[in-house]
């Protein structure tokens, strides 16, 4: 591997023109696909197997159009202190309101009268509008959009408080402010570890070169693929992230190969050969854990992996060919101007400077203290993390609603007025699905169904049962008495399940439980069901990849373990927060709930792929060390002198891009921004950082035994250039070439 690098770096610094052409051609190619791929369609949400999707199959074959996934909204109206929404002049303000978005927009299906349709509450305080769209929520156009906020708007001067609700609303837009601040602090960190503006701006380049070339790249295959407008979400983040680690690395490598006093172009292919191996293995293992995700058996999760995947492999090509051309146009000014004119010769005397002791960088200095007190600093980090872990057992899953919404948005005061004047349970009710095509009495077996429902805890209302046309199927609406996102209402729905199976033996009559409640209730279950499966596949690949890589039993068994003890620590973190409240004020939580759905297995998937670099920039580095002849403890300390600069620098990266997100106003991106952030600070610095060294250190040569049998069997890769040092090694008498005529590589 890293022979086969090394010369592709050479090609790739010696055609540099024609590598930086066909990378733009690449990228205006992506353009021009992109511009000219046909509008994206929305997708409709599925959760294979699951009993609610079942029930929404049903209902499209027994009630057409009543399983529609189009839009929807609910304007609320309350009246003021000491009146009604039920007195003529109020009545006749919510009517027009309901008749001017019925004729606002060709999107919309209907606007249901709450006067005729019973949507008013007890007290006449407050009632609300129905609205139905003919499109998905993703497909509402701002015509619509504004027509909507306009009649909203009007109906506020009347002296109601209006507000609106729905998945049909015009939600605030995060924008790019994240984005922007992670790219300025990766600009700055960049700078300040390089000292080089050349150098920071090459790593900056290529990560978004790749990055254009994988988001566009997928937003010309969205529609004839049905990728889904989520797809490039998490390919941008990562694709940027791991763009910009990735080139840091081999233009970090390449520095140090000059300042050793190699050519440039020969600096440039060992730089490839040696970090570009660590680059290409890192890639595999988070290409790995993305394409993983399939394992859940969510076809939105499938797609986002696989589109990510696709990001992070264009970026761990551009790595091994663009970086390297590049840093044929830079030369020297990626070197700061410090070390510039200090290069050593590759032949000849030092220069006198180098007999003047210098002071070891805090890496090392931070690895000696390691490795002088390794049981101390492995028993501090862990219990230390195992502490942090402990919430991650009370950890409840969901997903997030209008109710965790801002206080100061619409959706959620809408979602305040209706709970105040219906219920909590009113935001989330439960759609139970009767089919009575086998009992032998439908309508006694619908109403036996009712009964059954109205006896059990936590049930605030049960409509009658709503047959369709050919009297084989029944809907009955059931409202909890507790909120959508809680344990309770979760709790309501197994009860209704288990009571339906009592009902099927007894009546013939089969019910499934749905409602966006319940898809939530299922879609957790559904991962949470997914998380061990999916751990286990992916740290057992990256277990049988990493033993290849570095040629041993116990640094990929110890890899796992620190990643694992990271992301319970990390999730305990989440959940202290976000479920428990603590500090919560102080990042802005406003509600705490459930954890969502989606957070366990994106922080496993993203985090593993991220621990998965640190560990194979930094040990590699050791590895490399080990095998040319220095002992274990001067091995770690090779490697932290060559790497432990630069996985600092790309961890603060990292924290800071994730870090970004939690200023966003949206529960749900402030979680993964907290999450992913903790679960970095965690990784790089407390597992990778420390407790690597301090295992390191006390299994001494030990850490490198492999059993003879499986080294015959596992692939040599040579990730840390063993070969790669014999066959670039000078022959007697020969000279140290030239950037013009590099040095013959003898395979």
């Amino acid at each position: 591997m890293a022979t086969f690098l090394y010369r592709l770096g050479h090609t790739s610094f010696r055609r540099r023109p024609v590598v930086l052409l066909v990378w733009l051609a690449l990228l205006g190619a992506a353009v021009i696909a992109a511009l000219s791929a046909p509008a994206t369609k929305a997708l409709p949400f599925t959760l294979p197997g699951a009993e609610s999707q079942k029930a929404f199959d049903l209902l499209d074959q027994r009630f057409p159009g009543s399983a529609s996934d189009g839009a929807t909204a609910r304007i609320v109206f309350k009246a003021p202190e000491g009146q009604t929404v039920t007195t003529a002049a109020n009545k006749a303000e919510v009517r027009k309101v309901a008749k001017e978005i019925a004729s606002g927009s060709d999107q919309v299906a209907s606007a249901v009268d709450p006067y005729t349709a019973g949507a008013v509450s007890k007290d006449g305080s407050t009632a609300y509008i129905s609205v139905t769209y003919k499109v998905t929520a993703a497909e509402v156009d701002s015509d619509s959009h504004d027509a909507l906020d306009k009649s909203v708007e009007q109906a506020r001067t009347s002296g109601l408080t209006v507000e609106a609700g729905g998945n049909a609303v015009k939600v605030a837009a995060h924008g790019a402010a994240a984005e922007v601040i992670g790219v300025i602090v990766a600009a700055v960190v960049l700078v300040i570890t390089f000292g080089s503006l050349v150098a920071a701006g090459l790593s900056l380049l290529t990560a978004l070169i790749g990055v254009g070339i994988g988001f566009l790249t997928l937003a010309a295959l969205n529609s004839p693929l049905e990728l889904g407008d989520n797809a490039g979400v998490l390919a941008l983040m990562l694709g940027l992230a791991v763009g910009i680690d990735y080139a840091l690395f081999i233009v970090s490598r390449y520095r140090s190969e000059l300042a050793e006093g190699h050519p440039k172009q020969e600096a440039a292919a060992r730089a490839t050969g040696t970090a570009g191996s660590a680059v290409v293995f890192a890639g595999l293992t988070v290409i790995i854990a993305l394409a993983g995700l399939a394992v859940v058996n969510i076809p939105m999760l499938t797609k986002m992996g696989f589109a990510a995947a696709g990001s992070v492999t264009i970026a761990v090509i551009i790595a091994v060919t663009l970086v390297p051309a590049l840093l044929g146009f830079a030369g020297d000014r990626v070197l700061s101007k410090r070390k510039a004119g200090t290069k050593k010769p590759r032949t000849g005397k030092q220069p006198s400077e180098a007999n003047t002791p210098a002071k070891s960088p805090m890496g090392v200095r931070w690895a000696q203290f390691v490795l002088r007190r390794p049981v101390a600093v492995l028993l501090t980090c862990v219990v230390g993390l195992g502490v942090i872990a402990v919430p991650t057992a009370s950890m409840t899953l969901g997903l997030p609603d209008d109710g965790a919404q801002p206080t100061d948005t619409t959706q959620r005061r809408a979602y305040d007025l209706l709970a105040e004047g219906f219920g909590v349970g009113f935001n989330g009710p439960l759609v139970v699905v009767v089919d009575t095509a086998k009992s032998d009495d439908a309508k006694t077996a619908a109403t036996e169904v009712v009964t059954r429902i109205g006896k059990l805890d936590d049930v605030a209302a049960v409509a009658p049962p709503r047959f369709n046309q050919a009297g084989n199927t029944a809907i009955i609406t059931t409202v909890p008495s507790s909120k959508p996102a809680s344990e309770a209402t979760e709790k309501l729905v197994e009860h209704i399940r288990d009571t339906g199976t009592a009902i099927e033996r007894d009546t013939g009559a089969k019910l499934l439980v749905t409602g966006q409640t319940a898809v939530n209730v299922d879609f957790s279950q559904k991962v949470n069901d997914s998380l061990v499966p999916y751990l286990a596949l992916v740290v057992g690949l990256a277990f049988l990849l990493l033993m290849a890589v570095f040629r041993s039993v116990l640094v990929p068994l110890k890899a796992a373990l620190g990643f694992l003890l990271s992301v319970l620590a990390a999730l305990g973190a989440v959940v202290a927060v976000f479920q428990w409240g603590w500090l919560a004020g102080l990042i802005g939580v406003e509600e705490t709930g459930p954890i969502m759905s989606l957070m366990p297995i994106f922080m496993v998937g993203i985090v593993f792929g991220l621990a998965m670099d640190y560990e194979v920039f930094l040990v590699t580095r050791m590895r490399e060390a080990y095998v040319h002849g220095e002992g274990p403890g001067q091995a770690v300390l090779t490697g932290f002198r060559d790497g432990g600069r630069v996985v600092t620098a790309a961890a603060v990266i990292m924290i800071a891009v994730f870090s970004g997100f939690i200023g966003a106003s949206g529960a749900m991106i402030k979680t993964i921004g907290f999450g992913l952030a903790v679960a970095v600070l965690f990784d790089a610095f407390v597992v990778r950082m420390a407790i690597v060294p301090a295992v390191l250190a006390l299994l001494g040569k030990s850490a490198w035994w492999l059993p003879s049998w499986l080294d015959r069997i596992l692939p040599n890769v040579d990730v840390e250039g063993e070969g790669l040092a014999k066959s670039t090694a000078p022959k007697p008498g020969s000279g140290p070439g030239s950037d013009d005529q590099p040095q013959p590589v003898h395979v």
